[in-house]
């Protein structure tokens, strides 16, 4: 058996799933081997959009996402994906045969490329051990929720195993939860005792079940409010005491009540400038505490006063035990009656009273983005791409938990949304895929498009098209700079979607969004793209903020 096909089957063998990719020469035996074994192969019309797709489908599956490309242009057209997925953390496996000779087309260094970004680079060293390298590198990447990429030497590649050569690795049998500092429990549990108005925010290091009940749990007890960064939405979906996503996308209600405390802890979160808004969220009195994995991690954006290494789930069980002794029963804390009200009335963005700014043939987003809520089924899973439109998607769309919300904005690419929503979609399955885009990143990605039809996805994909780089428009238009440069003439992407074989709506006003009722009464057999053309003179409330406008 040839070296490809052995990878192929035996990493289908541990549990691969789902591959992504598009296929060349250098993968396709390999490819071949793990569709014949039992892997799905989602064949992406862009490598780029393969590697967001198994990003995505990691995120949302809670399996490893698996990326398979050619040698040298293949992998680099994967890049931003593979960025993207590294400065996620999220489990990902990149196949990448490699070119061995300087003078092939094909060569580049891969190993050097994979580490600029931020990847973990591993490369196969000879037949007789290539399987148990491969199976090592799955193992990496599910262990260690890194993003791993195989070199595959296309001379080892063909070669023959012989015998059966050395396929037995020590298979990881999950590593242990890393347990907390006994003296930093014991401290964060006396400021958390200390408290008056704790709140807590969740970010990606929360996610998950362990993560969400612990967290809940210990909440309970010492009365704080709980709040996500943007990647964790939905994590606390339903508890009357949720903030939703904290930072540049709260309502002015949820950010004065984080404003309001005495004490926050990032529990697996970064505490960045988008979920902390430049540091202005959090009131100068009050103490700061990060919960992390990673040390270095630990006051990278900004000073807190306490950090504490350990895995979120663990280290709240732990200080929830410490406090068993000393609380007869629970704190009140900042859940107060009032502030419960304040929450239930301005706690989402869909309570909060706008002023339409409709003007003549283009829909304020955010009338658009609240008809979206009530017009599309509650059991979905929303993908938003990155640009000036995209907190309107994610602070109004409200999601059924955590794996229901994709965002893939640690890279900061436009361009990622609509193969984020295909790999989400293929994650859950039994829901709804939703996916909201800009005008210039759906038309980066829109061959993407064609994948959707292919694979008969019952997507909604909604386009705010403002015809332009909206980002860019309001940040360098109040300073009265030409914007010729970021601004186009108006796409009809409703004909082009229509070309492709979608079902296509162009939305003016909110009637107009009465096409998704049909949509969803009908047959869900041809994905459903909404051209939706936004006010282009309303500037994103978070942006302005973040630029000074």
């Amino acid at each position: 058996m040839r070296v490809d096909q052995a990878i192929g089957q035996h990493l289908a063998a541990a549990g691969v799933s789902h591959v992504f990719g598009v296929v060349g020469s250098g993968n396709f035996h390999v490819t071949n081997a793990l569709n014949q074994s039992g892997a799905r192969f989602v064949a992406a019309r862009h490598e780029g959009g393969a590697a967001t797709m198994a990003d995505a489908f990691a995120r949302m599956s809670g399996e490893v996402g698996v990326l398979s490309v050619h040698q040298g242009c293949g992998l680099t057209n994967a890049v931003t994906g593979i960025a993207e997925a590294a400065k996620s953390r999220t489990p990902m496996l990149v196949l990448a045969p490699q070119a061995v000779l300087r003078h092939s087309n094909f060569w580049i260094e891969q190993q050097q490329l994979a580490t600029s970004v931020g990847a973990v680079a591993r490369t196969v060293t000879s037949a007789q051990t290539a399987v148990a390298e491969a199976l090592a590198a799955l193992d990496e990447a599910r262990e260690q929720r890194r993003t791993v990429l195989l070199n595959l030497p296309i001379d080892i590649l063909a070669e023959e195993i012989t015998g059966d050569g050395e396929y037995a690795v020590r298979r990881a049998s999950g590593t242990s939860p890393v347990e907390p500092d006994a003296e930093a429990v014991q401290t964060l549990a006396d400021l958390l005792l200390a408290a008056r108005k704790p709140v807590f925010v969740a970010g990606r290091g929360s996610r998950g079940k362990r993560g969400a009940e612990a967290l809940t749990a210990l909440a309970a007890e010492v009365g704080a409010l709980v709040g996500t960064s943007a990647v964790a939405n939905g994590l606390f979906a339903g508890n009357p005491w949720s903030l939703g996503i904290v930072g540049g996308f709260s309502t002015p209600e949820v950010a004065d009540l984080v404003h309001g405390a005495d004490l926050i802890v990032g529990w697996g979160c970064a505490l960045n400038m988008w979920t902390m808004r430049s540091g202005k969220l959090i009131s100068e009195e009050a103490t700061v505490v990060q919960v992390d994995l990673e040390r270095e991690a630990l006051g990278a954006h900004r000073a807190i006063d306490l950090g504490v290494v350990g895995d979120v789930a663990a280290t709240a069980a732990a200080v929830r035990a410490h406090l068993a002794s000393r609380l007869t029963q629970p704190r009140e804390g900042y859940r107060t009656a009032a502030v419960g009200a304040r929450i239930a009335a301005g706690g989402h963005w869909t309570n909060v009273p706008v002023e339409d700014e409709h003007t003549g043939d283009r829909i304020d987003p955010r009338i658009l983005s609240r008809t979206l809520d009530a017009a599309l089924p509650d059991d979905r899973v929303v993908a938003v791409d990155s640009g000036n439109f995209m907190g309107y998607p994610a602070a109004y769309l409200r999601v059924p938990d955590e794996d229901a919300f994709c965002f893939t904005q640690a890279f900061q690419s436009i361009g990622l949304g609509l193969a984020t929503g295909i790999g989400a979609a293929l994650a859950q399955p039994h829901r709804l895929p939703v996916v909201a885009c800009g005008d210039g990143g759906f038309l980066m990605g829109v061959s993407e498009l064609e994948t959707v039809v292919r694979l008969r996805l019952p997507m909604v994909i909604v386009v705010y098209n403002d015809a332009g780089y909206g980002a860019e428009v309001h940040h360098f238009g109040p300073d009265g700079h030409e914007l010729d440069t970021v601004t186009f003439p108006d796409v009809d992407i409703a004909s082009l979607a229509r070309s492709l074989g979608c079902e296509a709506a162009t939305v003016r006003e909110a009637r107009d969004l009465d096409i998704i009722t049909t949509w969803l009464a009908g047959p869900r057999d041809r994905p459903l793209v909404i051209d939706a053309k936004t006010s282009q003179d309303l500037a994103a409330w978070w942006l302005v903020e973040a630029f000074g406008h």
